[in-house]
């Protein structure tokens, strides 16, 4: 038996963190505050996440774990050295843990966006550090970010994702071509399968 030491050490079940989930109000996910809030309290055991993990020595993978009307819940793998797209969440909140490894988010501006030219002016802002005791929110008036698993780390890294609706596209950025456009998302695996 788990006693609360082990859970504040460990964290709970990945189980346990979804039927938490689906217990938050629809204002939890509107705002960010209250999801975060949850993600503080809520860290999750890296060992219960096993069946969700997928790995590609290529490319970081998206894996779902859980889906409603409200969010989407996803495990990303993250190889050393990997990192994403300068990216936006189709104006959706997004926030973001690191049950295992650290990550960093570089955030940026968006100064202009021309979709039909494919054409943008972005800068970069500040890092934040994604630890196990670290969740970040991403800031709804510059969701604009790319996220990384810094090569001097030397270690693997799995983030989980809560999306405040779930979608499946989003608008990726170039800052050195000032380039911008739609692209699709897809899964790695759903629910412990591989897609």
């Amino acid at each position: 038996m788990a006693t609360s030491a082990d859970r504040a050490t460990r964290g709970i079940p990945v189980q346990h963190f979804i039927d938490g989930l689906r217990q938050l109000k629809e204002d939890a996910f509107t705002g960010v505050n209250g999801t975060l809030q949850y993600l503080r309290e809520n860290a999750v055991d890296p060992e219960s996440l096993t069946p969700y993990l997928f790995w590609n020595a290529q490319h970081y993978t998206r894996n779902l774990i859980d889906k409603t009307d409200l969010y989407e819940l996803l495990a990303i793998c993250w190889e050393v050295g990997m990192g994403s797209s300068i990216h936006n969440h189709q104006g959706q909140n997004c926030w973001m843990a690191a049950p295992i490894g650290r990550l960093a988010v570089q955030n940026f501006r968006l100064l202009s966006e021309d979709l039909a030219a494919h054409r943008c002016h972005i800068v970069p802002t500040n890092v934040v550090e994604i630890t196990p005791a670290n969740p970040v929110a991403v800031d709804p008036l510059n969701p604009v970010h790319d996220v990384h698993n810094p090569h001097e780390l030397g270690q693997r890294a799995v983030s989980l994702h809560i999306y405040s609706r779930p979608f499946n596209s989003c608008i990726v950025y170039s800052v050195e071509q000032g380039s911008c456009g739609e692209i699709g998302l897809n899964y790695t695996s759903m629910y412990g399968k591989l897609v």
